[in-house]
């Protein structure tokens, strides 16, 4: 997670700290992912993901670059970018493209916000599978500490690609695996008409 403070996209925060993933989630994804992972771009140079390819900025803007890669994992910011005009929808809505056009497995490190515009685009009836964490409070490592503050919000992986059985077995140890594969193509939330109740 490059350097945003944890606000799920709400606020506009400094790029002073870099986020990193907690260690015991990068070596679950790996060996989920049978020891490496292809692709990191929201890598910084506290990151203990070490992928094959790292996107970093300034040098990288992991939007603008090619996620044609086997395997990607993603932690993105999740404060907004005002230099860029990105925030965390950005992420997501590259995540479900990079499924669809390169068959690629991506796995993303987010806040839950089941509410948002961007999950209802990019994650129901899109992705394959979420793992809701059963920590309390996810412990980021900032700049490559681990400070023991926990983040104020529930995060979750998310996961789009065709091995949501493995996927299952990998990650139930750290939370609540759902399969929504089911939810493809199917209207949900207002899109659903639902028959008026009558009442007497």
């Amino acid at each position: 997670m490059e350097g945003n403070t944890m606000t799920a996209g709400r606020h506009v925060n400094t790029l002073s700290q870099s986020w990193c993933t907690p260690p015991k989630y990068v070596n679950a994804i790996k060996r989920f992912w049978n020891g490496k992972i292809s692709l990191d771009p929201c890598s910084n140079e506290y990151s203990v993901v070490e992928a094959e390819v790292e996107y970093r900025l300034p040098k990288h803007d992991g939007l603008r670059e090619s996620w044609n890669y086997p395997t990607v994992f993603v932690n993105p910011p999740y404060g907004a970018d005002r230099d860029r005009g990105t925030t965390i929808k950005d992420w997501l809505a590259k995540c479900a493209t990079t499924h669809r056009e390169y068959g690629s497995e991506v796995i993303a490190l987010v806040p839950v916000a089941t509410n948002t515009s961007h999950w209802k685009k990019c994650v129901f009836g899109v992705a394959d599978a979420i793992c809701f964490l059963y920590d309390t409070r996810l412990r980021f490592l900032e700049n490559g500490y681990d400070t023991g503050k926990g983040a104020p919000m529930a995060c979750c992986l998310i996961y789009w690609g065709d091995n949501v059985e493995e996927f299952q077995d990998c990650f139930l140890q750290y939370g609540a695996v759902i399969d929504i594969r089911a939810l493809k193509d199917v209207p949900i939330g207002e899109e659903v008409l639902v028959p008026a109740l009558e009442f007497a």
